[in-house]
């Protein structure tokens, strides 16, 4: 882990495709917790900007879950309709200059506020591991991600619970509330 990065930084998220062509930027996640094995950042209504330059904003504030050594990241997104959570298989993250840096590999895993879940992207998967060339090891690797992801859900671990993001939030808003005096 960076040792320079610490609670109260701001940083740029970059979310790159398995060819190496950067897919996303996300303006702004705030250093909420850093450790050995994880970063924990929030943002709120922060400014997405698409591979094909279309941008816009995100709608809610999120608590986000990145992660050294699991090859997924996890969003919680508090919602109107309550907390919901977005997962994401993707290599663990790497921080460069200022920017947190992973590779999305399509599957996600959907968790709504009343316990259920769902994968999403399964073609998108499949399209991507062919036209890029996925080797059998990583598609091996990131199948049982998406399988352990599902145990860490059914099982309401770290972080799928409101505590754990409601505590996160409060950082969150303390660090805001401290930015503006």
């Amino acid at each position: 882990m960076n040792n320079n990065i610490k609670v109260g930084d701001r940083l740029t998220i970059h979310c790159y495709k398995h060819n190496g062509k950067i897919d996303r930027i996300s303006d702004e996640a705030i250093v909420l917790d850093v450790t050995d094995e994880m970063l924990v950042c929030a943002n709120d209504r922060t400014k997405l900007t698409e591979s094909d330059g279309r941008s816009h904003r995100t709608k809610e504030t999120a608590i986000l879950f990145f992660y050294r050594h699991s090859w997924f990241n996890i969003i919680g997104q508090l919602k109107k309709h309550g907390l919901f959570f977005y997962c994401n298989i993707a290599s663990p993250f790497i921080i460069e200059n200022n920017a947190i840096k992973y590779i999305d590999y399509d599957l996600d895993l959907r968790v709504f506020p009343d316990g259920g879940f769902k994968i999403l992207d399964r073609n998108e998967y499949n399209y991507h591991k062919k036209v890029m060339n996925y080797s059998d090891e990583l598609d091996y690797i990131l199948k049982k991600e998406l399988s352990r992801l599902i145990e860490i859900k059914k099982k309401n671990e770290f972080p799928f619970s409101k505590d754990i993001v409601a505590k996160y939030y409060d950082i969150y808003l303390d660090l805001q509330n401290n930015s503006k005096n």
